[in-house]
Parts: C-alpha cells; sequence; structure tokens
C-alpha cells in the first residue's frame, strides 16, 4: 500500500468525510428515523405507544441489545406497504450519499414482517426497488442480505430461505442477526449449508456480545465470508492470526458498540488494536437511527475519540470495498477512487 503524504488533523476531518467508503453492515429496519416512524404510522393508521416523535426518540436509551431490540421490533410495525419498504431505504440511501457511502450492503430482517402478515414479495419488492433507484439516481450502488433471526428456530428460517428464493435475483446473500447470546451459530449449520449450495454469499453477526467461539463457529460451522461485529475476537490471540492471515473482514460498529456497552467508553475501543494486527477490520454504522449516527459520524467520533490516523483512515475505506462483494472490476475501481483521495 502507498505511504501517505502528511495528512493534516483538519484534511483527515475532511477525509473522513468526504472520501468514498462502502458500508457492509447496516440494518435497514434500524435506519427508521422515529419522523418516519411516525409518518408511515399515520399513513396506514398503526396505533404506536409515544405521543411523539420526541418521546419516541428519548426512549433510545439501551443497557444491552436486547433493550435495544425491543424497542426495535416495535418501531417495525408501522411497515406494510411495499411504498413503506421504499420510503425506509431511500431516505437512508439519501444519507449514504451525503456521506459519499458508494457502495453498500443492505441487511432486511423478512421475518419481523412476515410474522406480522407483510409479504416476503412486499418487503424485497420495496427496498430492491429503492436499490436499483439509488444507482441511476444517486451513483450510489446497493445490493440486499437477507438475514435470519437467531431467536427463532432455524425450521423457520428454512421457510423464510423457501419464501424469498423466487426473488432469489434480488438479493445477494444471506446473514444471521438478533439476539446473539444463547443462539450460537451452529443452530443454523443446516439452512447456511443449504445457502451456500444456492450460491449465496454468507455472513454472520457474532462476537459482538458472544464469545470468541461464536466467532470460530460462524467461519467453520456456517463457513461465512465475513464477520459482523467480532470485536471479541481481540481475546483470542489464535483467532486474531488467523482473521488476519485468511483476510476474513469484521464489519465493526463502533457507535453501535458505545451505545449498547460492549465499549461504554469509544476511547477504549479496539478498532485500532485490529487494524494494527493486520485485520481487515471496517467501520459501519449498524442502527444508525437508534445509535446516533450514519458512517461520517461513527468515522469522526472514533478518530477523535481513539485518536487514529490517516493511514487508519486510508486503510478502512480500502477494507470495506476489499470486503464487498462487489465483481472484481468494480472493486479494483472503488479502490482507485479512495488511493486518489488520499494520494491526490
Amino acid at each position: 500500500m502507498n505511504t501517505l503524504p502528511p495528512i493534516s488533523p483538519q484534511r483527515l476531518r475532511e477525509l473522513l468525510c468526504t472520501a468514498p467508503k462502502a458500508e457492509l453492515h447496516i440494518h435497514i429496519e434500524g435506519s427508521l428515523e422515529p419522523e418516519l416512524i411516525f409518518a408511515l404510522s399515520q399513513r396506514n393508521g398503526i396505533a404506536i405507544p409515544y405521543a411523539s416523535v420526541d418521546e419516541l426518540r428519548s426512549a433510545y436509551a439501551f443497557s444491552n441489545l436486547q433493550s435495544f431490540l425491543d424497542i426495535y421490533y416495535a418501531g417495525a410495525s408501522v411497515l406494510i406497504t411495499e411504498q413503506d419498504f421504499y420510503d425506509m431505504a431511500w431516505a437512508y440511501l439519501l444519507k449514504a450519499q451525503a456521506d459519499h457511502v458508494i457502495h453498500t450492503e443492505i441487511f432486511f430482517d423478512p421475518q419481523t414482517h412476515t410474522a406480522r402478515g407483510v409479504a416476503m414479495k412486499t418487503v424485497i419488492a420495496g427496498l430492491h426497488r429503492a436499490c436499483t433507484d439509488a444507482k441511476t439516481q444517486l451513483g450510489v450502488s446497493a445490493s440486499l442480505i437477507l438475514c435470519f433471526l437467531r431467536h427463532l428456530s432455524e425450521e423457520d428460517a428454512f421457510a423464510t430461505l423457501e419464501d424469498a428464493l423466487p426473488h432469489r435475483d434480488q438479493f445477494i446473500g444471506v446473514g444471521l442477526d438478533s439476539s446473539e447470546l444463547g443462539h450460537p451459530p451452529e443452530k443454523f449449520a443446516r439452512v447456511f449449508a443449504r445457502c451456500r449450495e444456492l450460491g449465496l454469499h454468507l455472513v454472520a453477526h457474532a462476537g459482538e456480545e458472544g464469545p470468541p467461539e461464536y466467532i470460530w463457529s460462524a467461519l467453520d460451522v456456517l463457513k461465512v465470508e465475513r464477520i459482523d461485529h467480532g470485536v471479541q475476537s481481540t481475546r483470542d490471540a489464535a483467532l486474531m492470526k488467523r482473521l488476519a492471515q485468511e483476510r476474513i473482514p469484521l464489519t465493526v460498529c463502533p457507535l453501535s458498540n458505545q451505545k449498547l456497552c460492549v465499549f461504554p467508553n469509544l476511547a477504549d475501543h479496539n478498532l485500532g488494536r485490529l487494524l494494527d494486527a493486520g485485520l481487515c477490520a471496517t467501520v459501519n454504522s449498524d442502527d444508525p437511527a437508534y445509535f446516533g449516527g450514519y458512517m461520517n459520524d461513527n468515522f469522526l467520533q472514533t478518530f477523535a475519540a481513539t485518536g487514529l490516523g490517516a493511514q487508519h483512515a486510508h486503510t478502512l475505506m480500502r477494507n470495506s470495498f476489499e470486503a464487498s462483494f462487489l465483481e472484481p472490476a468494480a472493486k479494483r475501481a472503488m479502490l482507485d477512487r479512495v488511493d486518489a483521495a488520499f494520494l491526490g
């Protein structure tokens, strides 16, 4: 990798905001801002247990992953029509464009919606249409990754997969999210094996609140290509060595980690340790409406708190494209854009 020229703190701040980047860990339901929740609740005649936008936003006080998930699922209840899913995705994609995210791989949770009687086709069609429009209207490349909810059964995941297969051309992979503790990756070994046979990309949340063993299991049992979160890997030297040698990407979400008390103090976040150990770590926003920051907020606040420098920024943004599921030619073109921003 090229050695960077001297970059001032002010110039670094500008680059964190304006350099091209990819986002690989964004839950689209977690981008649902209180204002849009209220607008959709009124449009669809759905009652929600909050009297105002301010009251709802003030409820965003979480002590752990489960306390967040409780309100997250309540917020998603206002999503009913294809247009609702389009509007939610479009709002996120506009923010992505503003933050110079030029490629994004978006998680969605169909079980959250099909359990309420919303058809799979409604969910995927709305999200996919927004992704298609983003390419032509915003210059943002966007793909979808279907996530299985790990607190539900593997049988439910299989049923969800079968329900989604008629729309196979509209999503590129599958993931595993929701409550991590008590739901190890191997619980979903058979459905991930089936997805691998179908040629889908495979990712999984592991090592956010769960132990390093969950990361091993995601790699060896589910055979994922990317680990979502993975910050607990620093507790296992052998795992760190493997992640570095095999260039297995970690989609790290600093503000989410702080908000959910994985690292109560952002200054203590281990992103720098992951990078310095040679891991392919990336920065992402996770559930930005709930965790107080989209991509640029994550970069700016994390760098301010930890003292990471320009070389770290360059590496993180290159990593985001290296870790993506873009075709090689598109990946090279985007890496060249990152280099031009830092070396130009």
